[in-house]
């Protein structure tokens, strides 16, 4: 009888943490502007500044548009250049050995929606980890995992809007989030990683959604 309970009490302590890591989900998605207004969004413009290492600074605009389509670009010595994106079929990345860019076979463009939407059809577990902070804030540290692959996600207690994220071989923070249209974006995103080549921190200054690019706009 022992054994019996504390094996109910061990499923019922799984089952609220999914339960939990789900309500945690569903209130960002509800709170940053609700699955309709997510689900209606097919393309973003950022348009700010990116600081690469210590100095180095440079004007930034990021197009991206559904299903996968993406485009960086930035402004050296005067003039935009991209640097990075995916048309559909290829990716592209600038090769700064050759200072040219390039077609990378294995670029594997990312999903237009974040992971939280539609996460349960995605095949995403998700994992209520508890409480933890993140600088001085509280928040509710959420796991989802897809085959191998972990992240980890630290949503703002209070606000429920998401701070951290936590990837294989990068950690995002995002802060300063202002509202464009029904959504609630964040306007300062920091990256690290192990490597410490690819850390940035990008302040935007201009969000547009829902803009009609151009038809060549993703072409390299």
């Amino acid at each position: 009888m022992k054994k019996l309970l504390i094996v109910l009490v061990l499923i019922f302590s799984q089952l609220s943490f999914a339960q939990t890591a789900k309500e945690i989900i569903d209130k960002n998605i509800e709170l940053s502007g609700g699955l309709t207004s997510w689900k209606l969004l097919n393309s973003v413009l950022l348009q700010g500044k990116v600081i690469l290492g210590i100095k180095d600074e440079y004007p930034i605009k990021i197009y991206q548009q559904r299903p996968n389509l993406t485009k960086t670009v930035l402004t050296i010595n005067g003039k935009e250049t991209a640097i990075e994106g995916y048309d559909g079929n290829k990716g592209y990345a600038m090769n700064y050995a050759t200072n040219k860019l390039q077609v990378y076979a294995d670029y594997i463009p990312e999903s237009f929606d974040n992971d939280f939407i539609d996460w349960e059809n995605k095949g995403f577990e998700a994992k209520y980890l508890g409480k933890e902070k993140v600088g001085e804030i509280y928040c509710h540290k959420v796991e989802l995992t897809k085959n191998v692959n972990k992240n980890f996600y630290y949503f703002d207690t209070k606000t429920y809007m998401l701070l951290k994220e936590i990837k294989r071989e990068e950690t995002l923070s995002y802060s300063d989030y202002k509202k464009v249209g029904n959504l609630l974006m964040p306007f300062r995103i920091e990256s690290s990683s192990t490597k410490k080549d690819g850390d940035f921190v990008m302040l935007l200054n201009k969000v547009e959604i829902n803009k009609v690019f151009p038809a060549n706009i993703f072409k390299f």
